[in-house]
């Protein structure tokens, strides 16, 4: 069983930084995909980014330029440098897991946003002014 939990969130004003973080325990190799996931009041969730088995990158292009997802394999911990932020980026954030597929050929990939199935309880971002 995969556990997630996010800390890092908060309020902050337009133009300002946040950078939240996800301790991960439970992922014992390294083919798991994850990311960054967000959902504002009245919206659906939405995938901010990701990193696969590989450590491939993928931002929504939202986040492209501003936002930075990075991990670090030695504290299990996920994290998402959050710069120049809007009032749009206000949402709950949460980070997600899943275990990645494998082609024939051996190679692993990253499963459709659909399918994570392992989420933290989410931090709230609030930016305004």
């Amino acid at each position: 069983q995969v556990h997630l939990v996010e800390s890092g969130g908060g309020s902050v004003q337009p133009g300002g930084s946040l950078r939240l973080s996800c301790v991960v325990s439970g992922a014992t190799n390294s083919r798991y995909c994850m990311g960054w996931f967000r959902q504002a009041p009245g919206k659906e969730r939405e995938s901010v980014a990701d990193i696969d088995a590989y450590d491939i990158i993928t931002y929504r292009d939202f986040a492209k330029g501003r936002f930075t997802i990075s991990k670090d394999n030695a504290k299990n911990t996920l994290y998402l440098q959050m710069n120049s932020l809007k009032p749009e980026d206000t949402a709950m954030y949460y980070c997600a897991a899943v275990l990645g597929r494998r082609t024939d050929l051996g190679i692993w990939y990253c499963p459709p946003e659909y399918e994570y199935n392992f989420w933290g309880q989410g931090t709230q971002v609030t930016v305004s002014s």
